[in-house]
């Protein structure tokens, strides 16, 4: 006898299913305990009675805390650079202004200090306060030449970071070596302590390496070079212009030993030397930046970690007696050659002697 098929729904919405899916549907619903509550406690809780849209919405958090997060780490990279690229991107810019080039009020209040010191230096000014009949070590004119190597060395390596700046290396802007303030660089140790100490005990200028320059940013080789040639042509320029004033404030045949007069004079030498000496193709000079323009990175990273000690080496070279002699006697050779006034060197070795007054 057949067995009777059981009566089909009329419903148009119903799913006919087989006895035994249909009892396991049941018993699967039964198992889970989402189904066993009712809903009022389901709303109370929170959970929304479709478990999927909250597993939905849970997801679209993470995401929107992934992209968040993701939108942080882009941030960075857009500040380090590209990964696996090799391009460096530049850094978000400071406010720029025109204050960025203003001279540092520490500059200016060295140069007046220096003017000041001058102005003692030409009345004599220990010789009036001191007793009659006593001797004198006058100590304004060594002030007063220590106060302009100073202001000679913010000049210098103002040269440098200007030409840096316009041939690429943005990131001096607003830098104490493009406001003339040597007692906030970067390198004080080989910036400023250096060239001072090289100055008086050997009495010469010699100014440090410009290894605060970022040379990846400047992109040719040209550029390059006007970056390293900028400061010995700024010190060529002030120790012309410092002997000019002498040559005007003693005339060809006439001679003086006014303590000023003779401390500029001596300041001329200083930068003349400075500007020579720095020429010369050796690591820790300006004139080993050009020829390391032509060499590729490794020679300026060469200079980098190494240049502050060959510096010191050509000091001590430039410092033995018998290359500082032959030294001298060449520096002034080279200032009767450019400027034909046989008493200035007279006064720059007395402006010598002011400084290093303990000889």
């Amino acid at each position: 006898m057949p067995t009777p098929e059981p009566p089909q729904s009329t419903d148009p919405d119903a799913v006919n299913v087989p006895d035994s899916e249909a009892d396991h549907g049941e018993r699967t619903r039964a198992a889970d305990p989402w189904n066993q509550m009712p809903d009022d406690a389901l709303n109370a809780s929170g959970v929304g009675a479709d478990r999927s849209d909250g597993a939905d919405e849970g997801a679209d958090d993470a995401v929107s805390d992934h992209g968040r997060e993701g939108a942080g780490e882009g941030a960075v990279k857009g500040v380090e650079g590209v990964e696996g690229t090799g391009v460096k991107e530049a850094a978000p810019e400071r406010p720029q202004s025109w204050a960025d080039f203003l001279p540092s009020p520490v500059f200016l209040l060295v140069l007046g200090l220096a003017g000041f010191a001058g102005w003692l230096s030409w009345t004599h000014a220990e010789l009036d306060w001191a007793d009659e009949g006593t001797s004198v070590t006058p100590l304004l004119p060594p002030l007063m030449i220590l106060l302009g190597w100073i202001v000679s060395v913010a000049v210098h390596e103002f040269a440098h970071a200007l030409a840096a700046y316009l041939a690429g290396d943005r990131s001096l802007r607003g830098s104490a070596y493009l406001r003339f303030n040597p007692f906030a660089y970067r390198e004080a140790f080989g910036g400023l302590v250096l060239p001072v100490v090289y100055l008086g005990l050997g009495g010469f200028g010699l100014n440090g390496p410009p290894t605060y320059v970022d040379w990846e940013r400047v992109p040719s080789r040209g550029r390059r070079v006007m970056v390293a040639l900028a400061g010995p042509l700024a010190s060529l320029v002030l120790s012309a212009l410092l002997a000019l004033t002498v040559s005007l404030l003693v005339p060809v045949g006439q001679d003086t030993t006014n303590w000023a007069i003779s401390s500029i004079a001596f300041l001329s030498l200083a930068n003349l030397t400075s500007a020579v000496v720095n020429l010369l193709p050796v690591p820790g000079l300006d004139g080993y930046h050009v020829l390391a323009a032509f060499r590729g990175a490794r020679w300026t990273e060469f200079v980098r970690f190494n240049g502050l000690f060959c510096s010191i080496a050509v000091f001590a070279v430039l410092w033995l007696p018998v290359v500082r002699d032959v030294f001298e006697k060449s520096a002034y050779a080279l200032f009767d050659l450019l400027l034909p006034n046989p008493t200035i060197p007279g006064m720059m070795f007395h402006g010598k002697l002011l400084l290093q007054f303990w000889a």
